[in-house]
């Protein structure tokens, strides 16, 4: 059986990274975009790596521009906007789609382990978020409005 750890991505900065370098670890994967009406949740979701990150938590984003073109900047711009307003210090990745025929592997993987609402599989917005536990197994699904502190309570029970 597949799991997360079998998937290798390209970090913010263009090289591969294999996601087995997570094993053991708990994760919270996010599609993010910076000009969003939830581009505010950088702050949660980096609290919540600075709160669980020595006790195995890591969070990995994704820019996706798919949702009102709401990423439109490069790699670099993503980086730099999230450094500097969000102090945003969790891995952050390529951009990539997270639906339609271009969708990245990893989310076409995450999309089948966690359907959302009435079993659909689109990702609807950004901010979507999956936790995965240390074994790379999807085990939960959240909506793009489930802020980070709402899933506080689910990321210390994975830990």
């Amino acid at each position: 059986m597949a799991t997360l750890h079998d998937f290798t991505v390209d970090d913010i900065e263009g090289h591969p990274v294999g996601l087995d370098r997570y094993k053991g670890k708990v994760l919270l994967v996010v599609n993010t975009a910076s000009k969003c009406g939830f581009t505010p949740q950088y702050k949660g979701l980096e609290a919540l790596y600075r709160k669980y990150r020595e006790r195995g938590l890591e969070v990995l984003g994704f820019p996706c521009n798919q949702f009102g073109a709401q990423e439109p900047g490069s790699e670099q711009e993503i980086a730099t906007f999230c450094e500097t307003n969000y102090d945003v210090t969790f891995p952050m990745f390529a951009k990539i789609d997270v639906n339609g025929d271009a969708a990245a592997p990893l989310y076409r993987y995450l999309k089948r382990e966690k359907p959302g609402l009435l079993g659909t599989e689109a990702i609807k917005w950004n901010f979507t978020k999956f936790l995965v536990d240390r074994n790379g197994v999807v085990v939960a699904r959240y909506a793009p409005n489930d802020t980070p502190e709402s899933l506080e309570a689910d990321v210390a029970k994975a830990l």
